[in-house]
């Protein structure tokens, strides 16, 4: 195996690790929420204004999948609707009590886990970090590059449905 075989191989293994641990936490505190659920009331709790688009444009999936699921959390009571006084056509986001109590559990469990990986980034240097995400940085724009040459719409990545 080649290094960018070892790095790609790497770099999924951590992730699957990190999912696994971070999912089961998860499923525990917030067993009545999907990832999914839980990473839109993030964003709308993050953001003034949320609105279809911006929720969409977030998550690379498609406006459709993002209405589906604000409809899911609005008769949840975790989500509620509004419009502005001077634009009635654009239709926004808010958390409810609910949601952002659910919010507040979510970046409780956050905290959790910057706390369980705290020993690992505190051994390195700036240099290290400014070398990952240097090379984070680099493939992301590659990613996009093919993405784009490959025709894909990212809007169309319902990876969360």
């Amino acid at each position: 195996m080649n290094k960018e075989e070892q790095v790609i191989m790497s770099l999924r293994n951590m992730l699957s690790k990190m999912d696994l641990l971070n999912n089961f936490k998860m499923k525990d505190s917030l067993k009545s929420y999907k990832a999914f659920e839980v990473h839109c009331i993030e964003y709308i709790g993050k953001n003034a204004d949320s609105n279809v688009t911006k929720l969409a444009e977030s998550f690379y999936v498609t406006r459709g999948a993002i209405s589906r699921m604000a409809k899911k959390l609005i008769k949840k009571g975790i989500v509620e609707s509004y419009q502005k006084p001077n634009n009635k056509k654009e239709i926004y986001f808010r958390l409810t009590e609910q949601g952002k109590a659910i919010n507040k559990i979510h970046e409780e469990i956050h905290k959790e886990f910057h706390e369980r990986d705290k020993a690992i980034f505190e051994q390195m240097t700036k240099e290290q970090f400014d070398s990952m995400l240097s090379f984070a940085e680099k493939y992301s724009k590659h990613l996009d590059g093919e993405i784009q040459e490959v025709g894909l719409d990212i809007g169309n990545c319902n990876k969360f449905e």
